[in-house]
């Protein structure tokens, strides 16, 4: 295993320190328990909106955190659910009157801490859950994963706060944002845990693994390595048939990597799947490309279409200002 680490222990730790310091204007660092917040105050009366999950996923969930997104992230261990004391005192340094919306990604580990820390929470509240992933039956087990889909939705609702949106109507649009949000990815390559010190599972040369997760989860299918174009076309028509967008329907589509596919390729997986929706009418308005919900060093991406109408469109076009996603500031 190669990596640039100094011990697996601190791994965290001096990361964060060094997120810190290259981004003091918009963040602070809460070394115990563990979360980052807003480096300036947020207006009086708006809902506080605070997300997390384990690390290596970068820039999820700290990256989204400030004006426009986040007001504050919790950070776990690499692939490990934060504590239910670091969403409590994150929740308490930066929630006023209007309350906080907790969003969760759809793990069992993430949803029982979230709902621990929301039962000691003292304050108005309310909870969030994001299952976009396609590649898993909506009925089997815990039900769909959140993956990509969670930056469309930490930027819409984000902006709706920022607007004065109260609680009540912030979870809303972030459940409208779910359902009309599909996900699926591909995985060339495994990840390193660097507690591991190995890759999560083996894959072959010439395989891939379909409907892969973000935690280095073995996919639904390994399936022969096949071109661009038949990838893409796989992953689509899955996601077509969940959400069946009708003609001149105006949608978001969102290539993410993974951690380690260069954005040349990421740009060629979205010419073919915008072509793939355009042919069927599908009026693709908006986009996202690059690295935003990540799985460490997998080589990969996943396709994510987002069905949108003139109230999304508006709070994904608003003003934010956060350490991966800066628009309109």
């Amino acid at each position: 295993m190669k990596k640039f680490i100094n011990s697996v222990d601190h791994l965290l730790d001096e990361s964060l320190g060094g997120f810190a310091l290259a981004h003091a204007d918009i963040i602070q660092l809460n070394i115990e328990p563990r979360f980052v917040r807003r480096a300036l105050p947020t207006r009086p009366g708006k809902v506080a909106l605070i997300s997390g999950g384990g690390s290596g996923h970068e820039p999820l969930h700290c990256g989204f955190v400030g004006f426009g997104m986040l007001d504050a992230a919790c950070p776990g261990q690499v692939f490990t659910s934060p504590t239910p004391d670091q969403m409590l005192a994150a929740a308490q340094a930066v929630a006023g009157d209007a309350g906080v919306l907790f969003i969760v990604k759809n793990y069992a580990g993430d949803v029982m801490n979230f709902e621990i820390a929301a039962e000691m929470l003292d304050i108005p509240h309310a909870s969030l859950l994001i299952h976009d992933d396609v590649s898993i039956p909506e009925h089997q087990g815990m039900g769909r994963r959140g993956i990509a889909g969670t930056s469309i939705v930490e930027k819409i609702v984000g902006a709706a706060a920022e607007a004065g949106a109260d609680l009540a109507a912030c979870k809303a649009l972030g459940e409208k944002v779910v359902h009309a949000s599909a996900s699926m990815g591909v995985a060339l390559g495994s990840c390193t845990v660097p507690a591991l010190g190995k890759p999560t599972f083996d894959i072959g040369p010439d395989e891939m693994e379909m409907g892969v997760g973000i935690h280095g989860e073995r996919g639904r299918e390994r399936m022969r390595l096949a071109s661009a174009n038949e990838i893409v076309d796989y992953l689509a028509n899955i996601i077509d048939a969940e959400l069946k967008p009708v003609r001149d329907q105006p949608v978001l589509l969102h290539v993410n990597g993974f951690g380690a596919t260069p954005l040349l390729e990421l740009y060629l997986i979205y010419q073919v799947a915008h072509q793939f929706w355009s042919r069927r009418g599908v009026n693709i308005t908006r986009s996202l490309v690059g690295n935003y919900t990540t799985s460490l060093d997998m080589a990969g991406c996943s396709i994510t279409l987002c069905l949108l109408d003139e109230d999304m469109t508006h709070h994904w076009d608003a003003p934010a200002h956060t350490a991966a996603l800066r628009q309109g500031c």
